[in-house]
């Protein structure tokens, strides 16, 4: 059984980018066309669904200048809380799983199989935008989610809260780095192990493992400089 290295990391988010409106300089265009969207909603929308009843409750019998107008804005100009948050995952590397050979389409068959329960694995985490990759050098996931609390006695009864969202998935905050969003993306790739073994991979978690994970959050970083600059020359 071959082995592979599992990269869960928290991403910046960019919309614009995953959905390809603009191309970074690692995308390769003619190869846009081999990307799957799973999902791809309005933010705001999802927003208004989500919230939107319960800020009518919240409202009720309040003075004008207490109520809340717009939940999405609220939550933009807050510091508690971001909009929504983005995790990605990837299976080995550009030298052992790159896309167009045979151990791509691999990686690609197990992150579409895993990617499939995610949203019912991970009910308090509204799934807006989904996404796999194969125009980079390797195929990987981007998921951006809403992390939501229902039943809430504080403020509104249905809220944005990472932490509460999470807590409510079964993960409760340690030391600094065990933190409820480290356990949950821990979780999330041994979810992902379990459909690698199925498909005859094994997780290689040992050597290089940490070595690799800080390349590639090396290469996120620059990565995520060069969006943000595509962004704001776009805007």
């Amino acid at each position: 059984m071959i082995k592979r290295t599992i990269s869960g990391m928290i991403g910046k988010g960019s919309l614009a980018h995953n959905r390809r409106e603009f191309f970074a300089e690692n995308v390769e265009p003619d190869r846009v066309q081999l990307n799957i969207c799973y999902q791809n909603e309005n933010l705001k929308e999802v927003y208004k669904e989500l919230f939107d009843d319960a800020v009518g409750r919240y409202n009720i019998g309040k003075r004008k200048d207490r109520q809340i107008t717009n939940y999405y804005e609220k939550i933009r100009q807050g510091k508690q809380e971001k909009l929504f948050h983005e995790v990605i995952f990837q299976i080995g590397n550009r030298e052992d799983m790159a896309v167009g050979t045979a151990e791509g389409d691999l990686a690609v068959k197990i992150l579409d199989e895993y990617v499939k329960d995610f949203q019912k694995r991970n009910a308090t985490l509204r799934v807006f935008g989904c996404y796999l990759h194969q125009d980079e050098a390797t195929p990987h996931l981007h998921i951006d989610f809403i992390p939501y609390v229902t039943g809430s006695k504080r403020g509104l009864d249905t809220r944005v809260s990472l932490k509460q969202a999470l807590s409510s998935l079964g993960f409760k905050g340690g030391s600094r780095s065990e933190t409820e969003l480290n356990q949950w993306v821990q979780s999330e790739k041994q979810k992902l192990a379990m459909v690698m073994r199925e498909n005859e991979i094994e997780w290689d978690q040992k050597g290089t493992h940490e070595q690799h994970l800080s390349v590639l959050d090396y290469k996120k970083k620059v990565r995520e400089q060069e969006v943000e600059e595509l962004t704001e020359h776009k805007n």
